[in-house]
């Protein structure tokens, strides 16, 4: 009887271990692509039927901030948003994207350091991810992009696909506001707060405190304090970034978050997102 009883509470052990095993490899991520065929498959039968698909850029920003920019932008924000919303996965982000022509040299282009592909590519490229993400059981492909450029072209892929999706009980959300709110509602919070002058368009005071409050490690701050007022030869659209700091930045990442929640909340055809 006594070594039934211990082969009990041996088993009874084992299941225990076993079972916070599970729990403990069971990864704390929204990342797509950190997960297993078979934990996406759980996810969706468990319903995370919302991918958010990042679009971010690969860019010149002047002197101070790396090229890559837009990209960790997009993702950092998007896994926020995934979070907050809840039932979301992230996509990998979207790096390539219309920057500007290569013959001759336009926009972007005329600098070192960025990557452009024309923009029926970037819509085909779009297109066919949506598309992959919908046969494997998503029901809501959301789009958010960090870069102005190329939104009229998330719009033109989204009202396409939601003609084509018509009947296959999916849709495609363009989150214009996630990127509407940086040159909208954050540079008039800036202006307003004793930055009017500092506000630009591109590499300005809100690009450079952004980047600040998601990777610093982005910003070459050292420089950047130590510098003259940039220019558009250096790549810098208007504004100074010179007095840039976290604590702006991160009232904009927190306005984006909480743009993007919202639309995603207020989805007319929400009802086919879980």
């Amino acid at each position: 009887m006594r070594m039934f009883s211990g082969f009990l509470s041996g088993l009874a052990l084992a299941l225990v271990l076993v079972g916070s095993s599970a729990r403990a490899s069971a990864p704390d991520t929204v990342d797509f692509a950190d997960l297993t065929w078979t934990e996406i498959r759980d996810a969706i039968h468990a319903g995370d039927t919302t991918i958010i698909i990042p679009v971010g850029g690969t860019e010149q920003s002047g002197p101070y901030i790396a090229v890559g920019k837009h990209d960790v932008r997009a993702m950092i924000l998007a896994r926020r948003i995934a979070r907050t919303a809840g039932h979301a996965l992230v996509a990998p982000v979207v790096a390539y994207v219309p920057e500007g022509g290569t013959s001759p040299r336009t926009s972007h282009m005329r600098f070192p350091g960025t990557i452009s592909i024309t923009p029926a590519t970037f819509r085909a490229l779009l297109s066919d991810a949506a598309e992959s993400f919908r046969v494997q059981g998503f029901r809501r492909v959301v789009l958010i992009g960090d870069h102005g450029g190329y939104q009229k072209d998330l719009r033109a892929v989204a009202d396409t696909l939601n003609r084509r999706w018509l009947s296959q009980g999916a849709h495609v959300l363009y989150v214009a506001n996630y990127y509407d709110v940086v040159p909208g509602a954050y540079s008039t919070w800036l202006r307003q707060h004793g930055h009017a002058a500092e506000v630009g368009m591109h590499a300005d005071l809100s690009d450079t405190s952004l980047m600040l409050a998601l990777d610093p490690d982005l910003v070459r701050t050292q420089a950047l304090r130590a510098a003259g007022m940039p220019t558009p030869a250096q790549g810098v659209y208007g504004g100074d970034p010179r007095q840039a700091s976290a604590a702006l930045g991160q009232v904009g990442a927190d306005t984006q978050v909480a743009a993007a929640v919202a639309a995603m909340q207020h989805d007319p055809t929400g009802q086919n997102s879980h």
